[in-house]
C-alpha cells in the first residue's frame, strides 16, 4: 500500500540471473540491521549496477507482466464494482478466480461440509450499513457539533441494530496504550465504565523519535488503530475516539472518511461483538483542536505531555452524544483457495496470500465516481497469485504443496486471513512459510527490494541470496512509522507463528531514479489510495512486479523441495509460538 504508480511504460533492460541454487535456511543468527546499513551505504546515491536478462528470463518476466495486465484490467474494472465482500462484485471476483485456477490445472483447496472439494472457504460475516447522527459535544458553555464525513466518522463493531453514546464523559488517555514490557500504561488507575476514550494515533516512539522508546520511528502494533479500539474495550470504555493526524496515521483524512463511511464488515460472532465499545470513531485534527479548546486545553501541549511515561489521563469535563442505526445483513463471504499438491509431503504447505477485496461502491464519496476500483490495492496482488500459479504449474512438481489463498475482507481488518489462520487447509504447524502480495509495483523495475518488518525471520536470508542473483539488494522501509507490517494479511498468520514474508520493489527505480519513484509513491497515497482514483492504467509498467513475483515463486519452490523449516529470529515476538509448533511436529 505504499506503492507508487507510473503513468507510462518503460522498456525492459533488467536481469534476474538464472540460478537460485545456494539458498539456505541455516540457523546462523545474523544482524539484519547491520546488513541493512551496509546495503544502504553500498547502494546510496547513483547506482549503475546493470540489471540484464537472458532472453529466456526476459521472456518469462514479460509473460508474467502480461498476465498481470490481463487480470488487473478485469478485477479493477467498473463491472466488478470495487470488489466489496457480500456484493455482486464478490460474486464476479471469486468466480473469476476459481475459473482461472481451474483452467491452470490446480486443485480445489477446500473440502466442504459435505466432503466435496471446493474452491471456496466460506467466511461467515455480518455486513453493516451504519447511519450516524452528528457527534455532539456538551459541557458548561459548550455546544460543539461534529458532522459526519466532514469532521468525524462514527461506526460500531457491535452486530446490533442500534448503538449510541449518551452523555458519555470524554477522557483523554494519550496514546491509549497498556504495554508492561515498555513500562507504559495510559489507563493507570482509571475507571472507564461508561466513558469515552480520546486517543492519539501511532505510538510514543514515533512521537519522540527516540529509538529506545517502543520501536522508535517504526510503528509498533500499539500504534495501530485496531489495537487502540481493542484496548479501550478491554478497559470497559463505552466509546473510543481517535484523533487523526496525516503524518502519524500514514494517510490523509479522506482515507479515513472513505474507509469507514461505507458498509462495514465483521466476522460473525456468537456474542455479536458486544464486548467491543458501543461506538468507535475518528475525528479530524482540527475538530480535535476545537474539542480541546472547548475543554480549556491546548491539543499540541497535551500531545507533548502524552509522550512521557509520566502522563496521567485526564477528564475533558465534556460529554459525547451520538446515535448509530445499523442495518444488518448476515451472509458468507469467501476465501478462494487453490492447491498444487506436493508429490511427497503433500501435508506440508507453502502459502501464498493476497486479498481480493476492496471498498466497493460508496455513495458518500465526493465527486461523480463512487466506485473504489482498488486497482493497485489489491487487484495487483490478486493477479499476482494467478501469475505465480501459472508459472508454478509449468515447473516440475515439488515435494511439498503450494497453496494459493485469495482472502476476503482485508480492508475490514484482515478478516479473511484471520479466518483462514483459524481454519487452515493444513494445520499451521505443517505450514512451512508464507509469502504475501499487496499493492504491487506498477512503475517499473527497481534495484532495491523493500521487506516490510525487516529483521524478523530467516526468510530474509533466502530473499537476500535470491535478490543478489537479480543484481538487487534488500532495503529498509522508507516509512516504518506507517505500520505496514500490521496492515496486510501476512500478519494474521504471523500472529500464529508462521514465518511470513511481505516484500516488493523499493524506490531505487532503474530508469527514473529514487526521487521520481518517491514522488510517485507520495502521489499515490495522496490522490489514489482508498479513493475512486485507484484505477487500472494500461500504460503501467508491471515488469518490476513480475520480477518480485518470480522471486516469491523461486523461494517457495526452494522451500517446497527441501526439509527446511525457517523460523523467526531470536527475540522476535512470534518465535516462541513457532517453537511450540516445531515441538508438535516431532
Amino acid at each position: 500500500m505504499r506503492i507508487p504508480t507510473n503513468w507510462r511504460r518503460v522498456g525492459l533492460a533488467i536481469a534476474i540471473g538464472s540460478a537460485f541454487s545456494g539458498c539456505s535456511t541455516d540457523n546462523r543468527e545474523v544482524s539484519p540491521q547491520a546488513d541493512q546499513a551496509h546495503a544502504q551505504k553500498e547502494h546510496s546515491g547513483h547506482n549503475d549496477t546493470g540489471l540484464t536478462l537472458t532472453k529466456a528470463e526476459q521472456a518469462q518476466v514479460g509473460l508474467v507482466a502480461a498476465d498481470l495486465h490481463k487480470h488487473v484490467s478485469v478485477l479493477a474494472s467498473d463491472d466488478f464494482e470495487g470488489r466489496a465482500p457480500a456484493s455482486n462484485g464478490e460474486e464476479l471476483t471469486v468466480n473469476y478466480l476459481a475459473t482461472q485456477f481451474e483452467t491452470l490445472g490446480l486443485s480445489p483447496g477446500v473440502i466442504d461440509k459435505e466432503g466435496n472439494p471446493s474452491w471456496f472457504q466460506q467466511v461467515p460475516i455480518v455486513e453493516m450499513h451504519i447511519e450516524s447522527t452528528p457527534l455532539t459535544i456538551q459541557g458548561e458553555g459548550v455546544g460543539q457539533v461534529l458532522q459526519p464525513i466532514a469532521d468525524m466518522v462514527a461506526f460500531t463493531q457491535r452486530q446490533t441494530s442500534a448503538s449510541s453514546l449518551k452523555n458519555s464523559e470524554l477522557v483523554f488517555v494519550g496514546y491509549g496504550i497498556v504495554a508492561p514490557e515498555n513500562h507504559w500504561n495510559d489507563y493507570a488507575d482509571l475507571d472507564m465504565q461508561g466513558k469515552t476514550a480520546v486517543i492519539l494515533v501511532n505510538d510514543p516512539g514515533y512521537a519522540t523519535q527516540d529509538d529506545t522508546l517502543f520501536n522508535g520511528n517504526a510503528m509498533t502494533y500499539y500504534g495501530r488503530w485496531s489495537y487502540k479500539f481493542e484496548e479501550a474495550a478491554r478497559q470497559g470504555a463505552a466509546g473510543a475516539i481517535i484523533v487523526h493526524e496525516t503524518g502519524a496515521a500514514g494517510y490523509p483524512w479522506e482515507v479515513v472518511s472513505g474507509s469507514w463511511s461505507g458498509a462495514q464488515v465483521s466476522l460473525a460472532a456468537d456474542n455479536k461483538n458486544t464486548d467491543r465499545v458501543a461506538v468507535e470513531a475518528w475525528v479530524t485534527h482540527q475538530a480535535a483542536k476545537d474539542l480541546f479548546q472547548a475543554a480549556g486545553l491546548d491539543l499540541t501541549e497535551e500531545m507533548g505531555v502524552a509522550k512521557s511515561r509520566d502522563f496521567k489521563p485526564k477528564s475533558l469535563e465534556l460529554s459525547a452524544n451520538v446515535q448509530l442505526s445499523n442495518n444488518l445483513k448476515k451472509s458468507n463471504s469467501r476465501n478462494v483457495i487453490a492447491k498444487l499438491p506436493g508429490k511427497k509431503h503433500a501435508d506440508e504447505v507453502i502459502v501464498y496470500t493476497a486479498h481480493w477485496d476492496h471498498l466497493g461502491i460508496n455513495r458518500n464519496s465526493t465527486g461523480e465516481d463512487h466506485i473504489f476500483n482498488g486497482a493497485v490495492d489489491n487487484a495487483t496482488g490478486t493477479a499476482g497469485l494467478l501469475a505465480i500459479a501459472a508459472q508454478a504449474v509449468k515447473e516440475e512438481r515439488a515435494e511439498r504443496s503450494l497453496v494459493f489463498v485469495a482472502v476476503t475482507a482485508e480492508e475490514s481488518g484482515l478478516l479473511g486471513s484471520q479466518y483462514y489462520a483459524a481454519n487452515p487447509v493444513e494445520p499451521l504447524e505443517k505450514t512451512v512459510a508464507g509469502f504475501n502480495f499487496d499493492a504491487m509495483n506498477v512503475f517499473g523495475p527497481a534495484r532495491d527490494i523493500t521487506v516490510v518488518g525487516y529483521g524478523s525471520s530467516e526468510l530474509e536470508q533466502l530473499l537476500e541470496t535470491a535478490a543478489k542473483r537479480q543484481s538487487r539488494y534488500l532495503a529498509p522501509e522508507e516509512h516504518p512509522e506507517r505500520g505496514y507490517f500490521y496492515r496486510s494479511d501476512h500478519f494474521s498468520l504471523a500472529k500464529k507463528g508462521v514465518p511470513m514474508l511481505y516484500f516488493d520493489s523499493g524506490t531505487d527505480n532503474y530508469e527514473h531514479g529514487r526521487e521520481w519513484a518517491q514522488s510517485k509513491g507520495d502521489e499515490y497515497i495522496s490522490q489514489h489510495y482508498h479513493k475512486p482514483g485507484d484505477e487500472y492504467d494500461p500504460e503501467w509498467n508491471l515488469e518490476g512486479a513480475a520480477m518480485d513475483l518470480q522471486l516469491g515463486l523461486k523461494l517457495g519452490l526452494k522451500l517446497a523441495n527441501s526439509r527446511d523449516w525457517p523460523n523467526w529470529y531470536e527475540g522476535n515476538e512470534f518465535r516462541a509460538i513457532r517453537d511450540t509448533s516445531t515441538d508438535s511436529r516431532k
